[in-house]
């Protein structure tokens, strides 16, 4: 979210956002970056006259559940305004998989039609468009569930090329120490990456290297994993961190070793933008590295294990993997191959919204449908509630 923000702000619009989440102190400083915000509340029709004083011309939904929510109110107050949808990843995908991994431990068995397919895939049918963030997810919608490629965009995580200069500040191998992953703990597939961790690959890695420590960085944490802080077995879980840069830069190897899960890994293009290997699992990688490319994709806790342990002890392999991981980015992810492209997208959908709506007429039909359904059980909420 705070890319496209950025995105938006480098094309001179202007931006209002508008959350029914609370402010916290963690959150992102809007009001420093000159945005003004709103709190919303839900199934409630403040948000009509909310929209109406705004008058927007784009208007961007930060996942699905969220357009469901206002859509509807978007297109009854401003019908012509262009409707985003930011997938952030494809949560049916992630959710069919963590079914899966849990049933039968094989995400391959996942189950991909769900009901939360069925309106995650409404949800993107109805937007003008939907922002893909993996080339694997927008093959999966093209050749799995024959969405055209008209209704989405893909764009990626996007970082700013990692230049040579850049690269000779990345701290050296020899003032590193240790391995670190980071990552949200109320998000199951890093909690699970955790436990995994701690039971099954920390134990081999501690074999071979008994002085190493890992830390566990991330907000939120439940008791089961509050509980696995061990300063004896070098196992340290330290909670939020301040800078992600500081403990990128600090620790000699990122691990991530998800086992389910969709879209693409913060935690590991963070690693790469500062000079941190890593070693993942073919979920982390997926949308990121191909496994014939970067050196540390392993699928199995004693593989995981081994390249960890190669790649702490040997600077060599250190550097390959480093490199590896730089043109990967620098392939995939600037920022400059991106953003221009999307900015002059969504300027030529806003000029030519009624041939783009009337092209793809089933987001029209989807939207009629959701007026006779969301709409008036939102309303009927409303009146429960008062």
């Amino acid at each position: 979210m705070m890319q496209l923000i950025q995105l938006f702000q480098e094309a001179s619009f202007n931006i209002k956002f508008a959350s029914t989440a609370s402010v916290s102190e963690k959150s992102a400083p809007l009001k420093r970056l000159g945005i003004s915000s709103e709190i919303l509340k839900l199934n409630d029709s403040s948000f009509d006259e909310f929209i109406i004083t705004i008058n927007p011309e784009i208007v961007i939904f930060d996942r699905y559940i969220t357009e469901e929510q206002f859509g509807w109110r978007v297109s009854d107050n401003c019908p012509n305004a262009v409707k985003i949808l930011d997938t952030e990843d494809l949560h049916f995908l992630r959710k069919a998989r963590q079914e899966a991994f849990k049933k039968t431990g094989d995400i391959t068995k996942a189950n991909l039609y769900s009901e939360t397919a069925k309106r995650e895939l409404a949800s993107i049918l109805r937007c003008d468009c939907s922002l893909i963030i993996s080339q694997f997810e927008i093959k999966l919608l093209t050749e799995t569930f024959k969405i055209p490629k008209s209704f989405f965009w893909y764009l990626p995580l996007l970082i700013d090329e990692i230049s040579e200069e850049n690269i000779d500040r990345f701290t050296p191998f020899e003032d590193r120490l240790g391995f670190m992953t980071i990552g949200n703990l109320l998000h199951a597939p890093n909690v699970d990456a955790v436990l995994y961790l701690k039971k099954s690959i920390w134990p081999l890695i501690k074999a071979k290297l008994p002085n190493a420590t890992i830390s566990i960085f991330g907000n939120y944490a439940p008791q089961q994993i509050k509980e696995l802080h061990n300063v004896k077995d070098g196992f340290l879980i330290k909670g939020w961190a301040e800078s992600v840069i500081e403990v990128m830069s600090q620790a000699r190897v990122c691990l991530a070793p998800l086992r389910y899960g969709a879209g693409i890994k913060g935690k590991i293009i963070d690693a790469v933008k500062n000079g941190t290997p890593v070693v993942t699992t073919p979920i982390g990688a997926e949308g990121i590295f191909d496994i014939n490319t970067y050196p540390a994709v392993e699928d199995d806790a004693l593989s995981f294990a081994s390249a960890a342990i190669d790649l702490h002890e040997q600077k060599k392999n250190w550097l390959l993997a480093q490199q590896a991981g730089v043109k990967i980015c620098n392939t995939k992810f600037k920022k400059s191959c991106f953003s221009e492209a999307f900015i002059a997208h969504i300027k030529e959908l806003h000029v030519n919204l009624s041939k783009h709506r009337n092209e793809h007429f089933i987001s029209q039909i989807l939207q009629h449908q959701q007026l006779n359904t969301t709409k008036y059980m939102s309303k009927w909420i409303e009146e429960k509630n008062k």
